[in-house]
């Protein structure tokens, strides 16, 4: 294998969830940890004991938390074990699903709009 192959499979990870091959490293310098096209990405650490995990499942992106310093961190799901882990949206992620997300609540509240008018 040349080296050119190795640094590729060194720096690059393929998507589980829809077969991108993306960088490890985000277009502003940062590390990735998710696909930058569908936002999954794999259970890969042990957010809770520390260390690599064994579960090896399907993260997905479920939501969008915003810090008090205004950075979008992206919120995953374990569809295997149903842990929770936070992580630094990226620039160059996906801004329509990540908007999606982040409208999902104001547009699926968990009362009825028509309540509003009677307030």
């Amino acid at each position: 294998m040349s080296n050119t192959a190795n640094t590729l499979k060194i720096h690059t990870f393929t998507c589980a969830w829809c077969g991108l091959t993306a960088t490890k490293t985000a277009s502003d310098g940062s590390l990735r940890n998710h696909c930058p096209s569908c936002l999954h990405s794999q259970h890969v650490s042990d957010h809770v004991e520390g260390g690599p995990s064994e579960c090896d499942g399907r993260m997905s992106p479920i939501a969008i938390a915003v810090l008090r310093t205004g950075d979008w961190m992206l919120i995953h799901r374990c569809v295997r074990c149903d842990e929770l882990t936070s992580n630094p949206v990226c620039a160059d992620d996906n801004q329509l699903i990540l908007m999606r997300m982040a409208v999902r609540p104001l547009a699926q509240p968990p009362f009825p709009l028509e309540a509003l008018g009677s307030l």
